[in-house]
């Protein structure tokens, strides 16, 4: 392993401005059959724009951050990665990942959550990741939970989209169940 933001699938790397069609690609596929919100559509300058000021963003604020996931064999932009709501005092982060389509159950999203975490629990000395999935989200519940995330509740009819309330679904991986599966430091 060349560093600590590679694996054998990908590469978790800063967000250049030229990735702004890529985030837009990801964005039209959650659209899809998976039943997920209904946002406003966007335009391509809001995407430049989001882009931009991700790539000139001096630090990440209270450790919520994007990051791009990019494919080692082609360098090709597939998803995301990011923790983006914190809690500091507590120990504790919450992660996302988003991968287009067209890339989904290849391994991706595994090793970028495995990268993502290894860094916030060894570097940044979190005790706690949760995950919030949809409910009938079944591939990503599946996900976190070959991972080692366990379901520690539902929040039952807690998101409103496509015409009806939806569960929301609580992952949670500890630090020690992390390590005891993946290792905190680099293998």
């Amino acid at each position: 392993m060349a560093s600590s933001w590679t694996g054998d699938r990908v590469r978790l790397r800063a967000v250049e401005p030229d990735d702004w069609t890529a985030f837009m690609r990801f964005a039209d596929d959650d659209g899809g059959p998976r039943g997920s919100r209904l946002d406003l559509p966007r335009s391509a300058e809001s995407y430049r724009a989001w882009a931009k000021e991700q790539a000139v963003a001096a630090e990440c604020d209270d450790d919520r951050f994007r990051l791009a996931v990019e494919a080692t064999a082609t360098g090709e932009l597939v998803g995301t990665v990011g923790s983006h709501r914190t809690g500091p005092r507590s120990g504790w982060f919450e992660c996302d990942v988003t991968i287009g389509a067209d890339r989904r159950r290849k391994g991706y999203a595994a090793e970028a959550i495995v990268l993502l975490l290894r860094f916030m629990f060894a570097e940044r000395r979190y005790h706690k990741c949760l995950a919030a999935v949809f409910a009938h989200n079944e591939p990503s519940l599946a996900l976190f939970r070959r991972l080692g995330f366990t379901e520690e509740g539902r929040l039952r009819e807690h998101v409103f989209f496509a015409g009806r309330h939806h569960d929301l679904v609580m992952m949670g991986m500890l630090a020690g169940e992390f390590d005891r599966r993946h290792t905190l430091s680099e293998p």
